[in-house]
């Protein structure tokens, strides 16, 4: 099997995660900002073609607001922009939505979308999803990610289970789901990230919760 072509997609690492009321609750925030720096660090050694997303609302919205300070990029963030990188924003949840990434992408020859930052219960999701239908297997880190707490008509999710029920939906169809030292581990051999399948996952649940 070939090594993949990857690119190391940074979504929405913006200051209405941090300060907003959006805050990502798990993983920790901070925790979660030291993995996404440590993957780019690691995609700058090694070459990997970056994509840096910023959503942005119209001025006046709620949240992300253009030019308000939640829209801002976090400074870890925004300190270690490069000019090489494709910097792009985007006013819905998927990345690939309206934004011509996907076309960049095929330009830089890649085949495998790495995915940090914020949401995992919702821009995350939504882009590996849609990278299915565009050819591209996709990757999550689980630790470089984060979810919110949630509550609705629909009852209530604390942000850990969200995360890790979504980590395990993704891992068995989606997305191939691993830690940042992993993937690190796994760009440097070349290697992807192990991924299960919705069979093998389905019948590994049926196991679980005999009886």
């Amino acid at each position: 099997m070939s090594s993949p072509r990857r690119a190391l997609v940074v979504v929405d690492v913006q200051q209405e995660y941090f300060d907003g009321p959006l805050q990502v609750q798990h993983p920790p925030r901070e925790e979660s900002l030291t993995n996404i720096i440590e993957a780019l660090d690691i995609a700058t050694e090694h070459g990997l073609p970056v994509v840096v997303v910023q959503h942005e609302q119209p001025e006046g919205s709620p949240v992300f607001a253009a030019g308000s300070a939640g829209w801002a990029l976090h400074p870890e963030i925004e300190k270690r922009l490069q000019p090489s990188w494709k910097s792009i924003t985007k006013d819905k949840s998927s990345v690939f939505a309206g934004t011509g990434v996907a076309d960049w992408l095929k330009g830089q020859g890649v085949d495998t979308i790495t995915l940090v930052g914020h949401m995992t219960n919702n821009c995350d999701i939504a882009s590996a999803v849609e990278a299915e239908g565009l050819g591209l297997a996709a990757e999550v880190l689980s630790d470089a990610t984060g979810a919110i707490h949630l509550a609705n008509e629909m009852g209530k999710v604390r942000a850990e289970v969200l995360h890790e029920v979504l980590l395990v939906l993704l891992q068995s169809n989606f997305a191939a789901v691993g830690s940042t030292e992993a993937w690190a581990d796994a760009v440097r051999s070349g290697q992807a990230l192990p991924k299960s399948n919705l069979v093998t996952s389905a019948m590994q649940g049926r196991a679980a919760f005999a009886g």
